[in-house]
C-alpha cells in the first residue's frame, strides 16, 4: 500500500509528458518568414495567430480564389464553349489554352485552382462578367458583401497592378466562405485532375501546385500564388478531428514551413466540444396527437480554442403546425448555430416520433398544400 502514492505520481508525470509531447510552443513573430500571415478556425473566423494580418499586400494568384468562386456561383457550368479570343493571351502561368479551344466553366475552376491558369482566370471573367472590367467590379462587390473591407481586385489572374490588394485575414475569410462550396473543396483538394479539352479536344493531367496536400495530413487546399512584386503567397486549410483552419502568408520566402508550423500549432490549441441536442415542440393538424417534438439531427458541435468555446446563439426554423401524417425522423426544421451574426452551422430539426392521420379526418392537404403552408408559416424561435 505504501507504493501507491510513487504509483499515482509516476502516473500523473506520464501523463503530463505525454500532453507535453503533443503540445506546440506558440510560434515567435520571427519563427515565420511572411511579411503578413494569420491562421483562423474556419467556422467562427476566430483569428488563432497573426502577424501584421491587417496590412494591405499584394496577393498574387491566390485571387483565383475570388474568380474561382464567382465562377462556380454562376452557375451553368458544364456547358461546353468556345474561349475567348484576347483572353488566352496573358502571361504567367497557364493552364495550356489556345484560341478555338472549347471548354466549359468547371474546366476554368480546375484550370485556375490547380496549375493557377491566368489563360483560365481571364476566360472565366470574360464568360461571367462579359469583360475583364466588368469581372473585376463584381469582385469587389463581393468582398464588400462578405465584408472584406481591406481589399481590392483589379485582375481576375492576380498579375501585378498597384491597385490589386488584400490582407491576410481577408484572404483567411474569403477562404473559409469558398471552402463552403463544394465544387471549390473537391477541386482545391484534388493533387490532379483530368481534363479534354481543346480544338479538338484531348485528354491532358493537370496538376496542382500545392505541396502542402502531399506534404501536410488533413489539407484540402487553397491556392498558392507568386509574382515579383508580392513574392511568394500561399492560402491553406487543413482538417482533422472535426476542427477546419485555414492559413495565409503573404511574402513568406519560407511559406511551406511556415504553414506547418503554424497549422500544428493551431491545431495544438483547439478541440471539438459537443454540446449534445436540441428539442422543440411542434402543434400537428389531423393527427392522434396534439403536439410533437422535433429534435436536431445530430449533436450540435463547436469548436474551443485555447480552452474556451465560442459564445453563441440558436435559432430554429420551425413550421406552426404540421399535418399528419408525419413519420419518425421526418426532416421539419431547421436549426441555425450563430456566433454573432454569422451561421456557423445549420442542422436539420426532425419529428422524434410518429404522428398517425386520425381516421375520417375532413381535410388532408396535397403535399404541394403542406408545403406551401409550411413556407408561409415557418417562424423561428
Amino acid at each position: 500500500m505504501k507504493r501507491l502514492p510513487a504509483m499515482l505520481t509516476a502516473a500523473v508525470m506520464t501523463v503530463m509528458c505525454a500532453a507535453n509531447v503533443c503540445a506546440v510552443n506558440r510560434p515567435a513573430m520571427t519563427d515565420i518568414s511572411a511579411k503578413a500571415a494569420v491562421l483562423i478556425e474556419a467556422s467562427t473566423r476566430t483569428v488563432i495567430w497573426g502577424k501584421c494580418e491587417g496590412q494591405r499586400l499584394p496577393m498574387a494568384s491566390t485571387t483565383k480564389i475570388m474568380t474561382t468562386i464567382l465562377t462556380l456561383e454562376s452557375g451553368d457550368l458544364d456547358t461546353e464553349f468556345v474561349v475567348d479570343s484576347e483572353a488566352v493571351k496573358t502571361e504567367g502561368s497557364s493552364m495550356g489554352l489556345r484560341e478555338g479551344d472549347i471548354v466549359s466553366k468547371r474546366d476554368l475552376c480546375i484550370g485556375m485552382l490547380l496549375p493557377s491558369g491566368n489563360d483560365a482566370a481571364n476566360c472565366a471573367a470574360v464568360r461571367v462578367g462579359g469583360s475583364l472590367e466588368s469581372f473585376a467590379d463584381m469582385m469587389n462587390a463581393k468582398a464588400a458583401k462578405l465584408g472584406l473591407s481591406s481589399t481590392h481586385f483589379v485582375t481576375p489572374s492576380g498579375l501585378h497592378h498597384d491597385n490589386h490588394y488584400s490582407t491576410a485575414k481577408d484572404m483567411a475569410l474569403l477562404a473559409a466562405y469558398a471552402l463552403k462550396n463544394p465544387d471549390f473543396r473537391e477541386i482545391c483538394s484534388s493533387k490532379s485532375m483530368k481534363l479534354t479539352f481543346g480544338d479538338p479536344p484531348y485528354d491532358r493531367w493537370l496538376t496542382n501546385t500545392n505541396k502542402l496536400l502531399s506534404r501536410y495530413e488533413g489539407c484540402i487546399g487553397v491556392k498558392t500564388g507568386f509574382t515579383d512584386e508580392a513574392g511568394r503567397c500561399l492560402v491553406s486549410a487543413a482538417e482533422r478531428n472535426g476542427i477546419t483552419l485555414v492559413c495565409v502568408t503573404l511574402n513568406a520566402p519560407d511559406d511551406w514551413n511556415d504553414h506547418e508550423k503554424l497549422l500544428n500549432y493551431g491545431f495544438s490549441v483547439t478541440e471539438k466540444t459537443e454540446l449534445g441536442g436540441k428539442s422543440y415542440s411542434v402543434n400537428t393538424a389531423g393527427g392522434d396527437k396534439d403536439s410533437i417534438s422535433l429534435v436536431t439531427s445530430r449533436s450540435i458541435t463547436l469548436p474551443k480554442i485555447n480552452g474556451k468555446s465560442p459564445d453563441v446563439t440558436f435559432s430554429a426554423a420551425i413550421p406552426q403546425r404540421v399535418y399528419a401524417p408525419v413519420s419518425k425522423g421526418e426532416e421539419l426544421g431547421t436549426l441555425r448555430v450563430m456566433c454573432g451574426s454569422r451561421i456557423i452551422d445549420e442542422i436539420p430539426l426532425i419529428s422524434s416520433e410518429e404522428l398517425f392521420q386520425i381516421s375520417g379526418y375532413g381535410y388532408k392537404p396535397s403535399l404541394y398544400d403542406r408545403t406551401v403552408d409550411y413556407f408561409k408559416k415557418l417562424i423561428f424561435r
